[in-house]
């Protein structure tokens, strides 16, 4: 499988589906924030960069809401923690927590 679907935001979550299959990273608005609590990627969706594009999407809609991001979910976290020009997205707060280059 190598076309996937668009990413789709609903009000509590960011999903892709196939068929039955569903891979979401799940968020919540809070004030100034979002928070990334929780991905599941099915191991349907393994080596297909599904979660990147979770993460990407989810990234993309803390921007165009100009808020910060909280990455409570680990996968979200090592993602923007490997990649430090995404560093300034997340809230001061949390940025302690990431990895320095």
């Amino acid at each position: 499988m190598t076309d996937l679907p668009d990413v789709v935001r609903t009000d509590t979550r960011f999903e892709i589906r196939v068929g039955d299959d569903i891979a979401f990273a799940e968020y919540r608005l809070k004030d100034d924030s979002v928070i990334f609590p929780h991905t599941v990627v099915p191991e349907a969706f393994a080596g297909q960069g599904v979660g990147k594009r979770l993460v990407e999407a989810g990234l993309a809609f803390a921007r165009e809401q100009k808020l910060w991001v909280r990455p409570h979910c680990p996968f979200f976290h090592a993602y923007i923690s490997k990649r430090p020009e995404l560093h300034e997205m997340v809230h001061p707060d949390e940025r302690p927590g990431l990895a320095t280059p």
